[in-house]
């Protein structure tokens, strides 16, 4: 169980003008943290990758690809911040808190990257580094095996291929909602199984991922 972010950091860090501007989001000061998140995404993108390779001295440059997008990204930077309770600590301004910042998982990523940035500008890549693997252990501890890491479309192909099954069909059915907050219905349709999917999302390509899913799942219950 990790500790909150203030007992995993030293005090002198906690108290300068860069940790400070990596906790600022850009709705509450003009010396916000987006720049230290450019930076700090690849800090961390560097860290993690190295942390992988020397982790798995075997596996394949698309393996480690897809561990380290399984790692680092929106969804999983958002669940650490979380842990570390980082919306404590978040600058917002007036409308950010109203409308729920503190626990957006966007900004939660985002100024998670940032404080890695103010960790390495301030100390190094080596407390960086330090830092960075402290968060992830748990994670690098019990990465998901290369098939678990393949996503639906490519299972769903891969298993119907090795049954000498034809690939699936995906068709856009539908888009609705506003232009910055539209929802896709997306279909899967495997003829020789006559098994059609639907999947909603945020994006297309979400959509058919996710229509995928509920077809593999149908899959293997109709060919066992």
């Amino acid at each position: 169980m990790l500790q909150k972010l203030e007992k995993l950091l030293p005090e002198s860090l906690q108290q300068s003008d860069c940790f400070k501007q990596a906790l600022t989001h850009r709705s509450a000061s003009g010396k916000h943290n987006e720049r230290m998140e450019f930076l700090g995404d690849s800090v961390l993108g560097f860290i993690i990758t190295n942390a992988l390779y020397k982790k798995m001295p075997h596996a394949t440059e698309g393996y480690l690809s897809r561990l380290r997008a399984s790692l680092v990204n929106e969804e999983t930077l958002a669940e650490i911040a979380i842990e570390i309770s980082l919306g404590d600590y978040l600058y917002l301004g007036a409308g950010e808190l109203k409308s729920g910042g503190v626990r957006r998982k966007s900004i939660l990523s985002d100024t998670l990257e940032a404080v890695i940035a103010s960790i390495y500008l301030e100390m190094g890549i080596e407390e960086a580094q330090q830092f960075v693997l402290l968060l992830f252990t748990s994670r690098l501890e019990n990465l998901p095996s290369e098939n678990e890491l393949k996503d639906p479309k490519s299972r769903l192909q891969e298993f119907l291929q090795s049954r000498n099954h034809a690939i699936p069909q995906y068709d856009l059915l539908s888009t609705s909602g506003d232009a910055h907050r539209q929802l896709f219905t997306a279909e899967c349709y495997i003829k020789s199984l006559n098994i059609r999917t639907e999947g909603i999302s945020t994006s297309r390509r979400k959509a058919e991922q996710k229509a995928a899913l509920f077809a593999f799942e149908k899959v293997i219950e109709t060919v066992k």
